[in-house]
């Protein structure tokens, strides 16, 4: 055995460890996996691989550390997001904005058109946003108690709303993954978009049809439940049209295309504002005061921004569907996201992450298997550097030469790493993705994932385009023979 074979089947052994151990992990504690048996796994998977890098590949252990620091700079602006997310969703509901986005929406959504409405309305949010956290915490959120009041599962809301909110992740020319995407695969950004029509908007058609068939086949609620939502929520909060203003100002501001985190804060701090307004009563009693004062006011608002509140309403549901968490709801998300940045960056500096790869590369004699071969390394990434933006990163640098080599365009490469590493990203429990998703719904990423339509279908619609040739073309002739599928 040679020592670039040994080096290889090296570079096997954190991998295999890590689903190991994750799969034990998720056996043994179920949902409750990610509240620290994950994080575990994933330390414990670094250090193998440290051992491997250090003993094997004789890299210097300063050149990890390096490495590991490094990584933690690029998801700096990720952490922000996520903290300032926290923020937004704790303030927006004691404020009343969510309880009132979702009181006007119980009237006016009908439930057999509740989860494809649900899917179409992120799908324009995100194509404004170029966002899909920002559109799961703003009308995700509030989406959510919507459904929740008809009757529908948390699996097939979730699902609904996730999907729409990646169709616009995937398309939208302000995505910084479809920015990356073609910029990473020397793919002009509108030329991308295009192209990556072909296979997203037929993977759009079909989860639209599921979920107008899940809506129609869906048993509407007794109309006396939405009532007493719809009472509960009246009688609880100050509903009030103006607090509209702080949903209606946060869109324009993403309209013009302002900073994520800038649009964050002064949303979060609009919704402070309002919920002193609107709110001065369960501002008081969240900061544990029988009156409002000053200083009840300072520290309800700052308690609603940072900690878990709980609002008591007389009914059950309604309570669980207002009650937050704020920043600190977050912190597990960002334990989790540091872990797995830890394991992504030690295999890739060490180089194994590239030598597991070329298991990937090395079926890639026809079009179908050279597409298929891109797609299964974007969800294999996606599993293991745990980061949406890495993933495509480290596809379009291992496969960029053989597309050229192969003679195929450098669309099809930047299609395909979409295809995969950025719709399937949620669904991976560890990614950064998947838990801030899970975090921000209060929902599993396991108890979401068989929904998610749109996610599931974009990697097999992308290898299915290409089984059937549609619009692929070679941009040169090569002398080796023509892939046959």
């Amino acid at each position: 055995m040679t020592d670039f074979t040994q080096k290889r089947w090296l570079s096997y052994i954190p991998v295999i460890f890590l689903i190991c151990s994750l799969a034990l992990v998720i056996r043994l504690y179920g949902s409750d996996a990610l509240a620290g048996g994950s994080q575990i796994a994933l330390l414990t998977s670094t250090g193998i691989c440290g051992l491997i890098a250090v003993f094997c590949y004789k890299m210097k252990w300063s050149e990890l550390e390096k490495a590991t620091f490094n990584s933690f700079n690029t998801i700096a602006q990720s952490i922000i997001i996520l903290l300032l997310i926290g923020c937004l969703s704790g303030i927006w509901t004691v404020s009343g904005v969510v309880p009132t986005l979702i009181y006007y929406g119980l009237q006016i959504i009908h439930p057999h058109l509740f989860l494809v409405s649900t899917c179409l309305i992120c799908c324009v949010v995100s194509v404004m946003t170029g966002s899909s956290w920002t559109t799961i915490a703003t009308v995700g959120v509030a989406l959510l108690g919507i459904g929740m009041a008809q009757g529908f599962s948390e699996g097939w809301i979730a699902g609904a709303i996730i999907s729409g909110a990646y169709f616009g992740d995937k398309v939208s020319p302000l995505s910084d993954t479809t920015v990356l995407a073609s910029s990473m695969s020397g793919t002009p950004l509108f030329t991308h978009i295009k192209y990556l029509m072909f296979t997203t908007v037929p993977s759009l058609i079909v989860s639209v049809i599921v979920f107008t068939v899940v809506g129609f086949s869906h048993q509407i609620t007794d109309a006396s439940l939405i009532s007493t939502y719809s009472e509960t929520l009246e009688h609880t909060f100050n509903l009030s049209p103006w607090l509209l203003i702080v949903p209606i100002l946060t869109g324009i501001m993403i309209a013009k295309r302002m900073p994520a985190v800038a649009v964050l804060f002064i949303s979060s701090m609009l919704g402070a504002v309002f919920a002193i307004i609107f709110q001065p009563t369960i501002i008081a009693t969240i900061a544990g005061s029988e009156t409002v004062t000053n200083q009840a006011m300072v520290d309800g608002v700052l308690k609603g921004l940072y900690g878990a509140t709980h609002i008591s309403s007389g009914n059950a549901d309604i309570d669980q569907l207002i009650a937050t968490r704020g920043m600190e709801g977050m912190l597990n998300t960002v334990w989790l996201i540091l872990c797995a940045m830890c394991f992504g960056s030690c295999m890739t500096s060490s180089g194994m992450l590239q030598d597991f790869a070329k298991i990937f590369t090395r079926f890639t004699k026809t079009r179908t298997s050279l597409v298929g071969s891109t797609v299964a390394s974007g969800v294999f990434f996606d599993m293991t550097v745990s980061d949406q933006y890495l993933s495509i990163i480290l596809c379009a640098n291992i496969f960029k030469k053989v597309y050229e080599k192969e003679g195929y365009e450098h669309r099809l490469l930047s299609r395909a790493i979409e295809d995969s590493a950025t719709a399937t990203s949620p669904l991976v429990p560890w990614s950064t993705c998947g838990m801030t998703q899970a975090t921000i719904l209060n929902i599993s990423t396991f108890t979401y994932l068989p929904y998610c339509i749109f996610n599931l279908i974009s990697p097999f619609m992308s290898v299915i385009v290409a089984i059937l040739g549609f619009k692929i073309l070679r941009v040169k002739p090569i002398l080796d023979e023509e892939p046959q599928d």
